[in-house]
């Protein structure tokens, strides 16, 4: 027992102190909120002040692997990892699947996180395909869900929402977008952090700093 008590701590201690470095006694430091940002004045105490609206992820109708329609429902008051993926993929996907898991089981028990897996592939990215392949990677239902639908539209989410793709496109028969890119969501829909999903340390970093959001989530209320 006292070896396994060991063996935690010392699995443990990078995070720790990754999140010593982040958060204090009484303070936080704040992810970096990314995407466009919109100054606008307003009355506050009759006073007139400048706020700022930040690029939120936009609504959605897909379908998942039960061929059940999903919106943007399902991410209403989560923290959430978005990432863009294909399952004949066999270079970046399977190791960001792969690390995927790692996510889904950090937080296996924290119903307020989730992950979404957009195909970008959804001529062949079926329901019943993306199942096979949920549970290949013994993906969770409630806690990961894969995406499939119509091809303008993922890569319209790919490329407006989630700013994962620098390159232009129409989401036509010729456009692809292949990206190993990990995108954090807070719970209003802000993204809070992009991370390279083929990479275990940035992968854990943005365990860590989801930890961090719900810190954030915490220290708001």
């Amino acid at each position: 027992m006292k070896k396994i008590l060991i063996l935690f701590a010392i699995l443990a201690m990078p995070s720790i102190a990754y999140l010593l470095m982040r958060t204090g006694k009484n303070k936080y430091t704040t992810l970096e909120i990314y995407g466009p940002k919109e100054p606008i004045t307003k009355t506050v105490n009759g006073k007139i002040v400048v706020d700022t609206i930040y690029h939120s992820i936009g609504s959605f109708s897909l379908l998942n692997s039960d061929s059940t329609i999903v919106t943007e429902k399902l991410i209403e008051g989560k923290i959430f990892v978005a990432d863009f993926f294909f399952t004949n993929c066999s270079s970046i996907c399977p190791k960001m699947s792969g690390q995927l898991m790692r996510v889904q089981y950090e937080y296996k028990e924290d119903s307020s996180v989730v992950i979404l897996s957009h195909t970008v592939d959804p001529e062949h990215d079926t329901p019943s395909v993306l199942k096979q392949y949920a549970k290949k990677y013994e993906a969770i239902p409630s806690k990961w869900v894969f995406l499939t639908g119509n091809k303008k539209t993922i890569y319209d989410l790919a490329r407006n929402n989630y700013f994962i793709s620098a390159t232009g496109g129409d989401g036509g028969k010729e456009d692809f977008i292949h990206s190993e890119q990990m995108v954090l969501v807070d719970k209003k829909k802000h993204i809070r952090g992009y991370y390279d999903g083929t990479d275990v340390r940035d992968v854990r970093r943005l365990m860590d700093e989801i930890k961090l959001l719900e810190i954030e989530d915490e220290q708001s209320k």
